[in-house]
């Protein structure tokens, strides 16, 4: 087994109730996962009795009537992980997908790593889940070895029984719990996983657990949790970082039936954290009259030096400022000497705007606080930070606090931050009455933990053959290192192995440098966070040398990535990060990158033979990245006329390892593709004196049905350790877009969003 492969262990009855919620006479096993922190006290704060016990994290657990429940403690916002986490233990446990019963596990440390983020659940958990799957199948089959005295060995489960085939007898898993509950915990180097070939849901479409509820309204997400005597907020937050409320004349809010209460809301800390914003918040019995009387407060805020930030000419900015040396990241060879004594060279520089997650259920959380404890539903993908942040704003200890984890309607990284939730807390102990706060579409967008804008500029030397001898690139971004930290100016090393430092080209000379950049508004990572901006950049610029020396872009690319080989990107005082994943079990692959981009270049026909000879103002553009460990290409065919574009076919190649629940890959990368396209084509915040100008829809919009195009999704590379999903297919999406506009009409965009420059159709 794995380093990662975690000890699974009898788990205290009483215990598993607790953490879990549900009822079993039966079965019960946990795991101690990666990186775990022991915890000898139960939710409740009571003492463990037996310290002996291996502490408490992921569960299943078998009841006499046949249930099979498995809690999940990753948070559920559409990317299916309530359904492949227990898809895993189900497989090798032999269970009747039928008979499994997904629990939500609360927030709590003794399960590890519970950030829903990185597009990791599976990576981290996927051995750990056939682990604990495979222990339970295992002593299961000795519980009926030992009820019909027969070997161990002629016993085999199926489909939630155990056989024994010499005398036809069976017993259903419900039958044999107890019995089972006796045996000893198999040791991990005993027990036999499944083969690929005999696996029954791993790999293979299974309909999403949620899927039901949801259909039905019974899924319940943060937006719909309602308490008995609860008080609805909402919250005027000051529209600039750092502000506070100066003074507030709220006599007409109060003048408004509904209204109960007018509270200021203490904030403007800076670094930001996850700290709420300074405010005033408006408690009332119903959402409506919360609303209106928000409305009705006259607030005047304080100065602040954020107040003289402007959007568009900080973009500039950046630009200018990355055309200057910078702060020297990775150097391989001279490239110095390479661009001086260059025959032909070639520069461009690139920006991305700020821009917000825009989920499609806005922040909510709700909270009940007793003298000693608190309760909280939220939409949050972080619910351990949740407790932590909550705890330290109520002066109580995470154990006091329980964090009950809804649905989430989108997350994107936005939920992530569990400002919201401390929130509710906060009001809830000044009312003490359960208090829901609410978020509406235009405090989402205007209040949000932004994507950074950023520019990049490149540099390439080539020789008189158009081969590539030197490439020298810079990016300037406000870092989120920004959030924790005051001063910061310049990317860590973990933004910067999102498609910057790593790129995947065999070139001689080259060198990464960054530049300095303010941080003036609250910056957080976004679905796919700095890869959005690197893969805008790398691969537009790519797209250009080819065209300038013209050679068709897939086969310049597979000359600037050269032979396959695993390529470390360490050196020098850059260390390459990507979530926790070592180069050795996850190393960057071009021959992976390459089977990537073949395909990807197929889907496009660049040959333009047969029947894909493109029209006058039509074009393809590809683009290919590895991000989140997994390989993404992107082909996208446009029209351009009179100035307006449409994206006519967009189809995604995408090598994420072994697919654990293959339906639920292709929704993401669809997921992604619309994510892109939303973000490439019409996304930007713009920010006036500090203050976000955007509010809705309208104004922040996104891909609409009648804007979506046709779209393909080929998975491959399924032989491979399962790697990221949710994320990995968004950055190679907007410069497909642009390179496919190039090839269209000739007009080279390397400022998003695309209706900057042309009219979307």
């Amino acid at each position: 087994m794995t380093d990662n492969t975690n000890a699974i262990s009898l788990v205290d009855r009483r215990r598993f109730l607790k953490l879990a919620g549900v009822s079993s006479s039966g079965l019960i096993l946990g795991a101690t996962l990666p990186n775990f922190q022991p915890a000898w006290a139960d939710i409740a704060g009571t003492a463990a009795k037996d310290k002996s016990a291996a502490p408490l994290n992921l569960f299943v657990s078998i009841a006499k009537d046949n249930t099979v429940s498995i809690v999940c403690h990753r948070s559920e916002m559409g990317q299916g992980i309530r359904t492949g986490l227990p898809q895993v233990v189900a497989d090798e446990l032999e269970a009747d997908w039928d008979l499994v019963e997904v629990v939500q596990g609360l927030g709590d440390k003794r399960y590890g790593n519970q950030n829903t983020d990185g597009s990791r659940s599976i990576r981290n958990f996927y051995t750990t889940m056939r682990t604990m799957g495979a222990s339970a199948r295992t002593m299961l089959e000795q519980a009926a070895a030992q009820l019909w005295s027969v070997p161990a060995s002629e016993c085999q489960a199926r489909k939630h029984r155990v056989h024994h085939s010499a005398s036809s007898r069976s017993a259903s898993f419900g039958e044999l719990a107890e019995l089972a509950a006796t045996q000893k915990v198999p040791a991990e180097d005993t027990l036999v996983l499944k083969t690929p070939a005999n696996f029954n849901y791993i790999g293979k479409p299974v309909a999403t657990y949620d899927t039901p509820a949801i259909v039905q309204g019974k899924g319940v997400f943060g937006q719909d949790v309602i308490l008995e005597d609860m008080l609805i907020a909402s919250i005027e937050r000051a529209p600039v970082l750092g502000s506070k409320v100066a003074s507030v004349d709220d006599s007409a809010a109060r003048k408004i039936s509904g209204v109960v209460a007018i509270e200021n809301m203490d904030g403007g800390i800076e670094p930001p954290l996850f700290h709420p914003l300074a405010g005033v918040a408006v408690l009332a019995t119903n959402t409506w009259a919360a609303m209106k009387a928000r409305k009705a407060l006259n607030i005047q805020w304080t100065d602040t030096s954020h107040a003289s930030h402007d959007s568009a000419p900080f973009i500039e900015t950046l630009k200018q400022r990355v055309q200057q040396p910078g702060k020297v990241v990775t150097k391989y060879g001279d490239v110095a000497s390479s661009l001086a004594s260059a025959a032909n060279k070639h520069s461009a520089t690139y920006s991305v705007p700020y821009l917000a997650h825009a989920s499609m259920e806005p922040p909510s959380a709700t909270a009940v606080v007793k003298d000693d404890h608190c309760e909280i539903w939220a939409c949050v993908q972080v619910p351990q930070a949740t407790q932590q942040h909550v705890a330290n704003a109520l002066g109580l200890t995470p154990e006091q606090i329980k964090v009950n984890v809804t649905l989430l309607g989108g997350g994107f990284g936005r939920k992530s931050k569990p400002d919201f939730a401390v929130e509710a807390a906060l009001l809830a102990k000044k009312m003490q009455r359960p208090v829901k706060v609410v978020w509406s579409r235009e405090d989402d967008i205007r209040h949000d933990y932004f994507h950074a804008a950023a520019a990049s500029h490149f540099e390439a030397a080539m020789d008189d053959d158009g081969q590539v001898t030197g490439w020298q690139q810079r990016t300037a971004f406000p870092t989120i290192s920004g959030t924790f930290a005051n001063g910061v100016e310049h990317p860590s090393n973990g933004e910067l192995s999102l498609g910057f430092a790593d790129i995947p080209f065999d070139i001689a000379h080259r060198q990464c440098e960054t530049a300095p950049a303010e941080y003036e508004a609250r910056i957080g990572w976004l679905r796919s966070v700095s890869n959005i901006q690197n893969a805008f950049g790398v691969c537009s610029f790519a797209d250009e040398l080819a065209h300038l020396r013209n050679r068709k872009p897939d086969e310049f690319l597979l000359e600037l990535i050269g032979e396959d080989r695993h390529i470390d990107p360490n050196q020098g005082n850059f260390e390459y990060g990507n979530h926790g994943a070592s180069l050795k079990d996850f190393p960057l692959d071009t021959a992976r990158l390459k089977q990537v981009l073949a395909a990807t270049a197929e889907k496009a026909d660049l040959s333009q033979k047969g029947d894909h000879v493109q029209k006058a103002g039509e074009g393809w553009g590809i683009a290919v990245h590895r991000s989140f460990l997994s390989y993404v290409g992107i082909a996208t065919k446009v029209a351009v006329e009179n100035g307006r574009v449409a994206i006519k076919e967009m189809h995604c190649v995408a090598d994420v390892g072994l697919a654990v629940n293959p339906d639920r890959v292709e929704s993401q990368m669809e997921g992604s593709m619309v994510f892109g396209l939303s973000l490439a084509l019409m996304g930007g915040i713009n920010m006036e004196k500090g203050a976000v100008t955007n509010s809705n829809f309208h104004d922040y919009p996104l891909l609409r049905m009648q804007q979506s195009p046709k779209m393909s999704v080929t998975l491959m590379g399924t032989e491979h350790a399962p790697a990221g999903v949710g994320e990995p297919g968004v950055p190679p999406v907007a410069p497909s877009i642009t390179n496919a506009i190039f090839a269209a009409c000739g007009e080279r965009i390397r400022d998003l969003p695309v209706n900057k420059h042309l009219q979307l159709a």
